[in-house]
């Protein structure tokens, strides 16, 4: 969330007497909503009633002093999980809340009961006419406490596994919400492509992009066949021109291979920032070129360090038409 505190915009030409400030603040709640207010503030001497008539002429007072504060905050939707990953984990999961619920009440029930364990031992070993009783008291204690334990380790071990998806959802939202250059006139959000095509992403130098390039060539009918499209990203700051070959009888060919390689990322720091998360959390070095497979319904189906496996996304992934179409239309692999 970008902020802008103020301007301030003065004339010692003119008026050395009079100081205009105009100010405004710009909170931006996300991609498709602001939140504008401005102001306009004139502040001037005892004779300004004798200027006031020369007021509509600021924009003629001559050379100004223009005084600009920014500061960049984070926006707070960054660090929260949003309502959308929330419901996709409660479809995913159904039932998870409910075992967190009684794995809850039976924690409390135990606890309860070893709290009146508790205190009954406490007064059967203050008082020696009750001794016999200890070595029951003991056991119901000892059948609590190993209870709390276990439905304890359930309740974490479901937390941590609730956190860890709702984690890998957001990361894919916010993959989800990045942006793709499709000709000239089109830009669109990778979500657009859920349901009509397989992206894969390619992250490295030129020379990585360049060299996938060309050794996609021989599967290139077979990839667009299944509905492969490249999101080439150079991380090294330079730019892949690729090379189609020219003639008519490689139209056909070469019409498929600019479809295949038709996509470029645009936003350049929000695909590095969720690239070098996903490379952290995979324990991938920064510098390494690595690729990433999407499925149809857009979550990330593999991925890996190096060239991207050609043949393997043919021989794995069923076409977009034909007899198997909607058949296989969800088998594009485990999610990651």
């Amino acid at each position: 969330m970008a902020q802008l505190s103020y301007f301030m915009i003065g004339s010692s030409s003119y008026y050395p007497e009079t100081k205009c400030l105009l100010g405004f603040s710009r909170q931006i709640k996300n991609r498709h909503k602001k939140k504008l207010a401005f102001f306009f503030t004139n502040n001037v001497d005892a004779a300004a009633p004798a200027r006031r008539r020369h007021r509509d002429q600021l924009q003629y007072l001559g050379p100004c002093t223009i005084t600009c504060f920014a500061s960049n905050k984070p926006s707070p939707s960054s660090s929260e999980i949003s309502s959308t990953a929330k419901i996709r984990s409660e479809v995913l999961s159904p039932f998870r809340s409910v075992r967190m619920f009684f794995y809850l009440a039976f924690i409390a029930s135990g606890a309860l009961g070893a709290l009146i364990a508790t205190t009954r031992l406490i007064a059967a070993l203050a008082n020696s006419s009750r001794a016999a009783e200890v070595p029951e008291i003991l056991k119901g204690l000892g059948i609590d406490i190993v209870a709390v334990s276990i439905f304890a380790f359930l309740y974490y071990r479901e937390n941590t596994a609730k956190n860890a998806q709702l984690a890998k959802l957001s990361r894919e939202e916010t993959l989800s919400n990045l942006r793709i250059r499709v000709d000239q006139k089109r830009i669109l959000p990778v979500s657009a492509f859920r349901g009509l095509a397989r992206l894969v992403i390619l992250a490295g130098p030129a020379s990585f992009i360049m060299e996938s390039f060309r050794s996609s060539e021989p599967f290139t009918e077979r990839l667009v066949e299944r509905g492969v499209l490249v999101v080439p990203f150079t991380t090294d700051g330079s730019s892949s021109s690729f090379e189609f070959e020219d003639g008519e009888e490689m139209k056909e060919m070469t019409a498929k291979r600019k479809r295949l390689w038709q996509l470029a990322p645009i936003y350049a720091n929000e695909w590095s920032e969720w690239l070098e998360e996903q490379k952290k959390l995979a324990g991938v070095s920064p510098e390494s070129p690595v690729y990433l497979s999407l499925r149809l319904d857009g979550r990330v189906r593999g991925s890996g360090v190096g060239y991207p496996p050609w043949n393997a996304f043919v021989a794995q992934l069923p076409p977009l038409k034909g007899m198997w179409s909607g058949l296989l239309d969800g088998m594009d692999g485990r999610v990651l």
